[in-house]
Formats: structure tokens, C-alpha cells, sequence
């Protein structure tokens, strides 16, 4: 039997209809067709499934779709570039060459605007804890904690007026 759930998708309300036993990760790959977020472990370990709930990171594996309530907001990988300009930190990621395969990219890139929101100026411990639930195989983590110090200077010139 299915459900009628109704959420914020990337600033859009969407209601569709979902077996209870989808995760929101199912129902974003496979329904919505937002591939962005990676299935990798399912089981809330690699952070590869990470979106923003309500403006917190989360593992879509271990989210379920019915829990979701009508004033949740969702934040996928595709809704956080705004039209054809990149946030900061895709391009901080870009610049610092902290990605190879991509696989990590969406969730560790959701996993830090989480961290910065919620601390604009965290320190380098700060940085590897904000990114501690998030695995990467390739590039290794000094890029990745570039990219996040380069991502908080830039959001901090263009708070300032100074971008």
C-alpha cells in the first residue's frame, strides 16, 4: 500500500506516492530521478546518500521516505547550484582539484554547506570533523579541507559585500 508524501524539493513542494519501505535515497534516485545522490554503503556509513533535511546533512539510506513531513525541505546536489552559477564550494572544489571520480563529491559538497552554514569560520579540526561522516577513496582529504577553506573565504567576501 502506498503513501502520499508531500515535501520541499530544492525550494519545489512535490507530492508523490511511496511504498513504506522507501528510503528517501529510493525515492530520489529511483522516483525522482535525481541521481546526484550516490548509493554507496546503505547503511548511514560512507556518506555518499548525503542530502540537507531541514538544513542539516543526512544519510538518505537511513531516512524513511514516510517520514517526511509537508514543510521539510530537501536539498539535493542539483538544487544547490543556483542556475548556471556554481555555489562556492563546487567551485572551491574545482579549483582545489578535491575530487577525481566524483563519487563522494554530492554528499561531502552537502556535508560542508551544512558545516558553513552552521559555522562560517571553522577552524581545520572543525573541517575534518564536519567531513568525518563522509568517505573518499581517490582524492584523499588535504584537497577536500583546501576546498572548504577556500569555500568559507569566499562565502565570507561575498557576505562582506567585498566578492
Amino acid at each position: 500500500m502506498s503513501n502520499s508524501i508531500r515535501f520541499i524539493l530544492n525550494g519545489t513542494p512535490i507530492e508523490l506516492e511511496a511504498e513504506p519501505h522507501y528510503t528517501l535515497l529510493e525515492l530520489l534516485r529511483d522516483h525522482v530521478k535525481l541521481t546526484g545522490t550516490k548509493m554507496g554503503c546503505e547503511v548511514g556509513e560512507c556518506g555518499a546518500c548525503t542530502v540537507l533535511l531541514n538544513g542539516k546533512n543526512v544519510t538518505s539510506c537511513l531516512v524513511m521516505a514516510v517520514t517526511l513531513k509537508e514543510d521539510d525541505e530537501i536539498t539535493t546536489i542539483e538544487g544547490l547550484a543556483n542556475e548556471d552559477i556554481l555555489d562556492p564550494i563546487q567551485e572551491a572544489f574545482i579549483e582545489n582539484g578535491a575530487l577525481q571520480c566524483g563519487f563522494c563529491t554530492p554528499g561531502m559538497i552537502l556535508a560542508i554547506k551544512a558545516l558553513l552554514d552552521e559555522n562560517p569560520h571553522p577552524s581545520r579540526e572543525e573541517i575534518i570533523r564536519g567531513v568525518s561522516g563522509n568517505m573518499c577513496r581517490c582524492t584523499g582529504y588535504e584537497q577536500i579541507i583546501e576546498a572548504v577553506e577556500k569555500a568559507a573565504s569566499v562565502r565570507e567576501c561575498k557576505e562582506g559585500g567585498r566578492a
